[in-house]
C-alpha cells in the first residue's frame, strides 16, 4: 500500500467565498491607490490651469455683466454705470442729511484731560435776556470807507466802459468796477478815510433786489444770512435759537430763479409774506457773474453793503444748518473775546501755499489761475507764515461772525476783490489780506470743533447750474 506524506486539506464553501472577497478588496484597494497617484500627478502638473481658468471665467462674467466686450466700448453701459454711481451718491447724501438734520447735541473736546463743550454758550435763561451790544471803539485805525462807484467821477477819474472793464483778464465787470493794481495797493492802506472797490459799482451792474426786499433788509440790525444760487443746495431751517433772538434777528436767504424753481419742486414755496419757515427769501435778479461761486461771494462777503443798518452779521454756507442762538454766538465769539471778527481755522492745513496745491489736486481751480495768484503774492513779499496771532492763518470760511466796523468792512471789500481778480477759492486770499492790512489784532480764529458745534453739516446736495452767457 502506498502512503503519502501530505495530508489533504478540505476547504469549505464558506471559506472559498471569504477568500474571494478578500481578493476583490485587495484589487479595489490597489486600483484606488492607483487613482490617487494619477490625480496627484495631474495636480502637480496642471495646478496653474486650475487657478487661471476660474479667474478667467469670473473676469469674463464681470465684463459681460456690465455690457462691455474686450476691444469695444459701450456708451449705454457707461451711462448705466454713471447712473448707479449717482444713485449711490444720492443715497449717501440723503443718509448724511437724515443723520445730521436738526441735531442739537453739543460738540465736545478734551482739554487738559477734561471733556468740555467746544462752544460755551450762556445758559438758556441768560440767552433770553441778551441785548444787542454795540460799543463804539475809540481807537479804530479806520474811521470811514468810501466805496468806488460809476457815478463818482472824482474817485475813479471818469466812467469806465464795459470793454475797459474787461481790458484785464479778470472777472471784473460793471458790478465790481475795474480795480487797477495801483488801486489795489491803495485799498490796503489803513488810514482815517480809505477808498476801495466793493461791488455795486453801477446801477447796471446786476444783483438787483426788489424795493420791497430792500425795505425789509434796511430794518435788520443783526442778520443771519445764507445763499443758494444755481439750485445747488436745499434750505435748512435754523434751530436752537431763543425767543429773544427770533424777535431781534433777521434770517435771510438769497436765491436766484434757478434755486426758486428747484426748491418749489421739493415743496419749499415762498409764502405771500416772502418767507419759507423762518427764512426771508430774497430772489436776486441779474446775477453779475457766470460763475455761481463768485455770485455766492456777494452775500457772503458784502453783508455790510446789503444790510447797511446792520451792526452784526453771521454768514452760514448753504450746505449747513445753523443750530445755535445767534445772540449767544455773538456773545461767545465776539463780545466775550473783544473780537470784531470770528472765523474758523482750517481743519487740514496752515499754509496758503499748501492749500494751493490741494486746490489744484482736487480740481477746484485751474492750475494756471492758482499759479498767477501765488506768483503775485510772492512778488508782493508775502511770507510763508502759517500762524496769525498764534493761530492758523488759513481759514475755513463756511461760518463768518462779525461786527460791522469800518475795519471789518474794508477787510471784506479787499477780500472780495481778491477772489474776483484771482480764484474764487477764498481760503487762498484770506491770509494775504490779513497780512496786507496789518491792522487786525482782535480776530477770533476759533477751532474746527467750535464750527462743528455751530452747524449741522449736510454737504452740497447737487451741482449748481451755471448761468448761460
Amino acid at each position: 500500500m502506498f502512503h503519502s506524506n501530505t495530508l489533504p486539506i478540505s476547504i469549505s464553501d464558506d471559506e472559498t467565498d471569504e477568500l474571494g472577497r478578500m481578493r476583490v478588496r485587495a484589487r479595489r484597494k490597489r486600483k484606488k491607490l492607483g487613482n490617487k497617484r494619477f490625480f496627484k500627478k495631474l495636480l502637480v502638473k496642471y495646478w496653474m490651469l486650475l487657478i487661471i481658468i476660474p479667474a478667467a471665467f469670473l473676469l469674463f462674467y464681470e465684463i459681460t455683466r456690465i455690457g462691455l466686450r474686450p476691444g469695444s466700448s459701450s456708451s449705454s453701459s457707461n451711462n448705466a454705470s454713471t447712473t448707479r454711481n449717482q444713485d449711490h451718491d444720492d443715497r449717501s447724501k440723503d443718509t448724511i442729511v437724515k443723520t445730521n438734520l436738526n441735531r442739537l447735541d453739543p460738540t465736545t473736546h478734551v482739554v487738559a484731560g477734561v471733556r468740555e463743550r467746544c462752544l460755551k454758550l450762556l445758559p438758556p435763561e441768560k440767552l433770553e435776556q441778551l441785548e444787542i451790544t454795540v460799543e463804539e471803539e475809540s481807537s479804530l485805525p479806520i474811521g470811514k470807507v468810501l466805496y468806488m462807484s460809476a457815478t463818482d467821477a472824482s474817485l475813479i477819474g471818469g466812467n469806465a466802459t464795459l470793454s475797459q472793464l474787461r481790458a484785464e483778464d479778470t472777472s471784473f465787470n460793471l458790478f465790481t468796477g475795474n480795480q487797477t493794481f495801483e488801486e489795489r495797493d491803495r485799498s490796503f492802506e489803513v488810514k482815517e478815510t480809505t477808498t476801495a472797490h466793493c461791488g455795486f459799482y453801477s446801477a447796471n451792474g446786476g444783483f438787483r433786489i426788489s424795493d420791497k426786499d430792500k425795505s425789509f433788509m434796511q430794518g435788520c440790525k443783526v442778520v443771519v444770512s445764507t445763499c443758494a444760487f444755481g439750485g445747488g443746495d436745499d434750505l435748512y431751517q435754523p434751530i436752537g435759537m431763543s425767543e429773544a433772538s427770533l424777535k431781534k434777528v433777521c434770517y435771510v436767504a438769497f436765491w436766484d430763479e434757478i434755486t426758486l424753481k428747484a426748491q418749489e419742486l421739493v415743496g419749499r414755496r415762498v409764502g405771500d409774506n416772502g418767507f419759507v419757515g423762518k427764512w426771508r427769501v430774497i430772489v436776486v435778479q441779474d446775477l453779475p457773474f457766470s460763475d455761481q461761486r463768485l455770485n455766492g461771494k456777494i452775500p457772503k462777503m458784502l453783508s455790510h453793503r446789503l444790510f447797511p443798518q446792520a451792526k452784526y452779521s453771521i454768514w452760514v454756507d448753504s450746505k449747513s444748518q445753523f443750530r445755535r442762538d445767534p445772540l449767544g454766538v455773538l456773545e461767545a465769539l465776539l463780545w466775550r473775546t473783544s473780537s470784531v471778527l470770528a472765523i474758523s481755522e482750517h481743519g487740514a492745513r496752515s499754509s496758503v501755499y499748501d492749500e494751493a496745491k490741494a486746490v489744484v489736486k482736487k480740481n477746484k481751480a485751474k492750475p494756471e489761475e492758482v499759479e498767477v495768484q501765488l506768483n503775485q503774492y510772492r512778488k508782493d513779499g508775502m511770507p510763508v507764515d502759517k500762524r496769525f496771532n498764534g493761530k492758523k492763518a488759513l481759514c475755513e470760511a463756511s461760518v463768518i461772525v462779525r461786527k460791522h466796523t469800518p475795519l471789518t468792512n474794508l477787510l471784506m471789500c479787499v477780500w472780495f476783490n481778491e477772489v474776483v481778480r484771482f480764484t474764487s477759492r477764498d481760503q487762498l486770499s484770506f491770509p494775504y489780506v490779513l497780512w496786507r492790512l496789518k491792522a487786525f489784532k482782535n480776530i477770533n480764529m476759533f477751532p474746527v470743533c467750535t464750527r462743528k458745534d455751530l452747524v449741522n453739516s449736510m454737504g452740497h446736495i447737487r451741482k449748481a447750474k451755471p448761468l448761460q452767457n
